[in-house]
Order: C-alpha cells, then sequence, then structure tokens
C-alpha cells in the first residue's frame, strides 16, 4: 500500500473537484493501492467562529463583486469538467472550518474519515449548508453512522480544538500554501486539482514499482 496524504478545506472548491477527479481514478481502479488519510488546512484561519456572510466575504477578498464573478469561472469550468454541480448561489455564510475538521479528526478514528470529507462538501457545495454550526456537523455524522449526540457534544468542548490548530500550522511550516496538496507515499507532492488522468498514471508507476511506494 501507499499512503496518500490530502492537505484539504471543506469549503475549498478545487478540494472537492481534485477529490472528484481523484475518485473518479479509484472507480477505474479498484485495486489501487492507496491508503488515503485527510489532513487539516484552513483556507481562512482569522475567520470569526461564526463565520460571515458570503458575498461580503467575496468581495472584499476579490475587490468587489466583478472580481469576485472573474475568480470563480474557472471554478464553475472546471466543476463542470469533474462532474460536479455546485450551487453557489445556495450558499449564504462562508463558515470558519476548525470545528468541520474536528468531525474529519473524529471520523478518521472511527475509520470514515472519507466519508465524513465527502458529506462536508456536499452540504456545503450542493446543499448550501452552513459546515460551521454545530448542529449541521451532528447531523452529518449522523448520516455517516456516527454518534450525533457525542459529536454534539465533543464540538461542545475544547476537544482537539487545539490539535487541529497545530496540525493546520505543521502543514504551513512545512511549506504548504494552498491546497488541494496531496503527498503520495510521504515523499512526492501532488499539487492541485489534477485530472483522473494523472492518478492513473501515478497509480500504474506503483504497481509497476516505477514510483516508490515505501512509506
Amino acid at each position: 500500500m501507499a499512503k496518500l496524504d490530502i492537505f484539504s478545506d471543506p469549503i475549498c472548491p478545487w478540494c472537492y473537484i481534485g477529490k472528484a477527479f481523484l475518485d473518479r481514478a479509484l472507480e477505474a481502479n479498484h485495486d489501487h493501492p492507496f491508503e488515503i488519510a485527510w489532513h487539516p488546512f484552513q483556507l481562512n484561519p482569522d475567520m470569526p467562529a461564526e463565520g460571515m456572510d458570503r458575498r461580503a466575504y467575496l468581495e472584499g477578498k476579490f475587490g468587489g463583486e466583478e472580481g469576485a464573478v472573474q475568480a470563480y469561472m474557472p471554478v464553475v469550468e472546471r466543476a463542470k469538467d469533474a462532474g460536479l454541480d455546485i450551487d453557489f448561489e445556495a450558499i449564504e455564510r462562508t463558515p470558519n472550518t476548525l470545528d468541520a475538521h474536528r468531525l474529519i479528526h473524529w471520523a478518521g478514528i472511527e475509520g470514515r474519515q472519507t466519508a465524513a470529507v465527502s458529506a462536508l462538501f456536499r452540504a456545503y457545495f450542493k446543499e448550501g449548508r452552513d459546515i460551521g454550526a454545530h448542529d449541521v456537523l451532528a447531523d452529518i455524522a449522523d448520516q455517516i453512522e456516527m454518534d450525533a449526540a457525542v459529536i454534539h457534544r465533543l464540538l461542545a468542548s475544547e476537544a482537539d480544538r487545539e490539535e487541529i490548530q497545530n496540525r493546520d500550522k505543521a502543514a504551513r511550516d512545512m511549506g504548504l500554501s494552498s491546497v488541494p496538496t496531496f503527498i503520495v507515499a510521504g515523499r512526492h507532492a501532488v499539487p492541485g486539482a489534477q485530472p483522473p488522468e494523472l492518478w492513473e498514471k501515478v497509480i500504474s508507476e506503483i504497481k509497476s514499482g516505477a514510483l516508490d511506494a515505501a512509506e
């Protein structure tokens, strides 16, 4: 097996697109060698805990409405290539994702990490839900067969907040500045939302031994 470490944020559209492309390659290669682990990286680590109005956030980030529209045109086009129907109009708030990353962490303990990531992407990009809200995160936990009541209690506590923040900082300290970033076998970095063909090539090279998969 080859470890595939994925640094991602559940409100990052390129991360959603990158996962869709990866999924397509994995579905075409059921005997793929990857053991996947998801790692936290907040696009907006200084976002207020309650999040903020999405329109205000985007216009502030991209210098007005026109800048925001221009910035998102490539996202919309690439999402279509990935077979994703993102409903940007439904998204009213940009959340702080620290608690969403805590849920992903806890899901990993129960072997449901990828399911949690998928459910968070779906909730945010297709359903326009506020994935910074504890009730929403507990409902997502329930959808992937985790104990919603336990998750709600954990979210109300300080459990693993510092660990997630430290892991986010460690990613930045090692040079990560954008997501998604994929690390193959602990040594080969693959940045950005890469097409399925690239992943199929990586899988083929690992299987043939051309790409070292040792951890």
